[in-house]
């Protein structure tokens, strides 16, 4: 792997100015978790607490988007039940989703680099499980999944849960030959399936016109996805074994490489581009689009693009202001080209602006880039960009989260001018269609995940100027079964454990440079934490099917479900969960099992706000049996609002269960989720 710049190595003993260093006598965190957790998640905290690793920085804004993030994506955690979790992509369901899980898969990439980060192993092990057990991958938009399954190998080291689908990799990276072109030896694909509708392809192709649909291009992005999965295949064949797939794939992966670095690149505008796979009347197959687009980052993205000087070039175009370089973000197209935010598409309920990729800021592709950039700044040699680049975009991306009001709130896009969110629609509030903790952990404290026995870390964060950040920790992240901390501090007058850079595995220092540097120490892996897996046995998948919730009041289908459907989240925004409102007395909500089954715990999630809605003063909760409803020894813990009631009793076989609660004097009570064990 090509090193840019200077570089500290430690491997044994002190080297260039870094030194081995003992544990101190009495290791202790720098960071207070408890406390931090508190201050960010609420009574939600013990969910976080143990299970993310904890950030803190000198930029505020970058750290309170940190723990946004981690709420994001906790909110997005789907319980399926005996399926287990999933990683959605909307809180609430769009008509393209796949039913009835309401998973989609373009964004799948980003929910593992995140969830690989997770102390508990379940979320990414059970998401990836889903895609290639459940058929979750199922091609509806491109992707670099097989990608992401090794990326998340290189956190965890988990060998077995890397080769477990191997099979099923092969059988859907085959199934893309639907969409590769034999003569150009290319993939090639309509935008709107590459999650990217109305990009110059699709606008062009249709004279202007519009862009939603057609416009098949042999594109940089589904190109890379493919070279990725296949050099992804290739390792995790290695891994196993099996030597013939092992060379069969990485054969593939450096055909693709070569050929998509030869086909794609643009000489007259310095840029990877789309080429035309269709032809009519107003473009011809083969021929190049006529303008720059942000996607044509993804060879840095995923690695494959030449460390030359002539391709390295390209990232000026993010700096300059005419072309990709916005001033509130990274616009997708640069504003030379003559469609460049015409508005073509409006819900038509609502008349409110829908999605394009022709210049609007999208959290997607800016994830994809800082990706790139990181890649770029890590493992090639270049003058164009600086990690001082790496750390204001960092923080352009991250001010783009907040609000009108100031509360973090992610949307789909953005005008690249004013930072303002496009679409409206009641669906786009808190958008896991991104990533950002990855872009924290990997980029700018730049813990590089490896295959090998060795710890690195190199972060991209300048020494002086607008950009550097006087401190920074990053603290118990899992990594090949180890805790891992990366704690900086310019002085060391604010954490107190010393000037510059220490590196730490399982609360002992390991190493340290009195700046910031690169480190690198041998870690021989540890055994992967096991999965504890807990079913939910009040999931209600499909409306209608067992389990069947009920209510005593405000009983509409669809709020009873939303009970039930396995959805966790307490944002204002999307209001999620059966409602008493208007009860007077006890209200009830029951949970129809369908058979008898032995159950032992519940968890109960409710929602309260500063207005209407509060936890109930008073709950039980009551079991059939021997033809009647049985008080459960549960005994009178308040009820939890914005965080779960946990409750637990001897076991018993019952087929239905409910929940009585009385509501507060002027508020109601909103259950957003009622689970079963």
């Amino acid at each position: 792997m090509i090193r840019r710049g200077a570089r500290l190595l430690l491997l044994a003993g002190t080297l260039a100015g870094v030194t081995a260093a003992a544990p101190p006598a009495a290791p202790r965190p720098v960071l207070d978790e408890p406390r931090l957790a508190r201050a960010a998640f609420g009574n939600d905290a013990p969910w976080y607490q143990g299970n993310i690793p904890f950030f803190d920085s000198s930029d505020a804004e970058l750290t309170a988007i940190y723990y946004y993030r981690w709420k994001l994506l906790r909110a997005h955690q789907r319980d399926l039940g005996s399926r287990g979790y999933i990683t959605t992509e909307f809180m609430d369901d769009v008509g393209w989703q796949r039913e009835p899980y309401a998973s989609l898969n373009d964004a799948t990439g980003f929910h593992l680099a995140e969830a690989r980060w997770l102390r508990d192993r379940r979320y990414a092990g059970d998401y990836v499980d889903f895609l290639y057990e459940g058929g979750g991958n199922d091609r509806h938009f491109s992707e670099a999944i097989a990608d992401a399954v090794w990326g998340r190998y290189l956190a965890d080291g988990d060998r077995a849960a890397a080769i477990r689908h191997l099979g099923a990799m092969r059988h859907i990276y085959n199934l893309w030959d639907d969409r590769y072109d034999f003569a150009k030896q290319l993939y090639w694909i309509e935008p709107l399936l590459d999650a990217t509708e109305y990009t110059i392809s699709s606008i062009d192709a249709s004279g202007g016109k519009d862009g939603f649909r057609g416009g098949d291009a042999f594109r940089p992005s589904i190109n890379s996805y493919m070279y990725a999965n296949a050099r992804a295949i290739g390792q995790i064949a290695a891994l196993a074994g099996d030597a013939a797939t092992a060379q069969d794939y990485a054969t593939r992966a450096d055909r693709l490489r070569t050929r998509l670095d030869e086909a794609l690149w643009s000489e007259p505008l310095g840029h990877y581009v789309d080429r035309y796979k269709v032809d009519n009347e107003h473009v011809h197959y083969w021929a190049p689009i006529r303008g720059r687009e942000l996607v044509g980052y993804l060879p840095w993205t995923y690695g494959l693009a030449p460390d030359t000087p002539q391709r390295a070039a390209a990232w000026r175009h993010i700096l300059d202001a005419n072309e990709l370089a916005g001033p509130a973000g990274l616009r997708t197209v640069e504003p030379s080209y003559p469609y460049y935010m015409r508005q073509y598409r409006y819900d038509t309920p609502t008349g409110l602006r829908e999605c394009q990729w022709n210049g609007p800021v999208w959290p997607f592709q800016t994830t994809q880039l800082l990706t790139g950039l990181a890649n770029l700044l890590h493992d090639y040699h270049q003058r164009v960009i600086t990690r001082a680049d790496y750390v204001r975009l960092l923080r352009q991306y991250a001010h783009l989260h907040y609000g009108a009001d100031g509360v973090p709130d992610l949307q789909e896009d953005y005008d690249p001018q004013t930072g303002r969110p496009i679409v409206g629609l009641p669906r786009s509030h808190h958008y896991d269609h991104s990533g950002y903790v990855d872009l924290i952990v990997t980029g700018l404290v730049g813990l590089r995940p490896r295959a090998d026995d060795v710890l690195e870390v190199d972060p991209l964060v300048p020494a002086t100027g607008p950009q550097a950040l006087r401190w920074f920790a990053l603290q118990d992240v899992p990594y090949h079964g180890h805790r891992v901390s990366v704690v900086y501090d310019a002085d060391g007058r604010h954490y107190r454990q010393g000037r510059g850079l220490s590196l730490w595995v399982d609360g002992a220092r390991v190493a340290q440079a009195p700046g910031l540097a690169r480190l690198s120490v041998p870690l021989p892996r540890a055994p992967a934490a096991q999965i504890a897996r807990r079913i939910d046995l009040a999931v209600e998948l499909v409306r209608g099917d067992f389990p069947k919730p009920s209510a005593s009041i405000n009983a509409d289908p669809v709020s009873v479900h939303q009970a039930v459907d396995g959805r966790t989240w307490f944002f204002p925004e999307m209001v999620n969960g059966w409602s008493s409102a208007g009860a007077t007395g006890e209200a009830w909500f029951a949970v129809d099992l369908g058979a008898p089954r032995p159950v032992h715990a519940a968890e109960l999630a409710f929602f309260a706000d500063a207005k209407a809605v509060a936890a109930p003063a008073r709950y039980r909760l009551q079991a059939w049996q021997d033809g009647q409803w049985t008080d459960l020894p549960i005994g009178v813990a308040p009820a939890v609002p914005n965080g779960i009631t946990e409750l637990g009793w001897p076991a018993i076989t019952t087929s239905k269960v409910r929940l009585l609660l009385t509501n507060r004097p002027g508020r109601a009570a909103r259950l957003v989720e009622f689970k079963l064990f």
